[in-house]
């Protein structure tokens, strides 16, 4: 089941939006959170720190490996499985997954020096951003695509092309899913049922008071520009680390979450899995897509 070079990503945006447990209701919380993070790029002179490189540095270097390197060799890795066998599989999977660690921890730190920048990332494409939560993908963007397998497991495959496949084993890893994985991504689906709605509510919270005590400082210092400088950026200062701390923890449940899913898949399972998540990282900056929103965008 090793997916085509190029995802229909068109097909995604569907799936993931109808497929998703959120509400309307949650779904505007989440856009009203990104709306007032832009706020912290306009006070960003008060005194906050500030990153010395800017994290869409961090991640063009991290897509390009990801994209050129790591997706390639796993890709080589499950063709020639049936040869090479379960451990260099087993190897490449590893290595995809700390890659996707790495860029989390790398979120975080960039988190605690501006937490304006990937909060409300505006260096993301039109793409990307529909999938953002807390500055990130939406963890339940993972176990929707790991149900998208569990679910295209009944499929039939042509008997004169399976007996040709070598990497059979992988094409044949969905099929009948045990009860550990389905039992498994339903205790992740319940985890996520009850942490995504407290942490969008502690974003909500935050940003709220956030605002009100711009807001009070603000009208104290009215007509005194020297003062306000130091007084409203030490006011903010406490309510900015409440922010940091809600996407500290939300990338925390991401990386959960990913971890997870690896641990109740087996290792063709998860070398799938794990391919399809990066493609679909990739098909979000598929050129002629871009190209395509663009002349849309235009049109209209």
């Amino acid at each position: 089941m090793i997916l085509p070079a190029k995802f229909e990503l068109c097909f995604f945006f569907f799936f993931f939006a109808s497929s998703s447990p959120f509400s309307a209701k949650e779904e505007t919380k989440t856009e009203l959170i990104l709306l007032f993070s832009k706020m912290f790029k306009a006070i960003a002179h008060f005194g906050f720190k500030k990153s010395s490189k800017p994290f869409k540095d961090y991640y063009d270097g991290w897509f390009k490996t990801l994209k050129n390197v790591l997706l390639p060799h796993l890709r080589h890795a499950m063709s020639s499985s049936a040869t090479s066998g379960p451990i260099l599989l087993a190897s490449h999977v590893e290595v995809m997954h700390r890659h996707f660690l790495k860029y989390y921890e790398a979120l975080d730190l960039a988190a605690t020096n501006d937490v304006s920048q990937v909060l409300y990332p505006d260096w993301r494409n039109p793409f990307e951003k529909p999938f953002l939560w807390v500055g990130d993908l939406h963890p339940y963007l993972f176990t929707n695509l790991l149900r998208s397998f569990i679910g295209d497991s009944e499929s039939e495959i042509d008997s004169d092309i399976f007996d040709k496949l070598q990497n059979w084993h992988v094409v044949m890893a969905w099929k009948s899913p045990s009860r550990k994985l389905t039992t498994g991504v339903d205790q992740i689906e319940c985890g996520l049922r009850l942490m995504v709605p407290a942490l969008a509510a502690r974003a909500r919270d935050a940003q709220a008071k956030f605002v009100e005590k711009m807001a009070v400082e603000w009208g104290k210092c009215e007509g005194r520009k020297q003062e306000m400088k130091g007084v409203v950026g030490e006011s903010a200062a406490a309510e900015m680390e409440e922010l940091v701390g809600v996407f500290v923890d939300a990338n925390r449940l991401r990386r959960s979450v990913l971890s997870d899913i690896l641990n109740v898949t087996d290792v063709n399972q998860a070398a799938v899995f794990l391919e399809a998540l990066a493609q679909f990282l990739v098909g979000f900056r598929n050129r002629e897509l871009l190209s395509q929103f663009d002349k849309c965008s235009l049109e209209l």
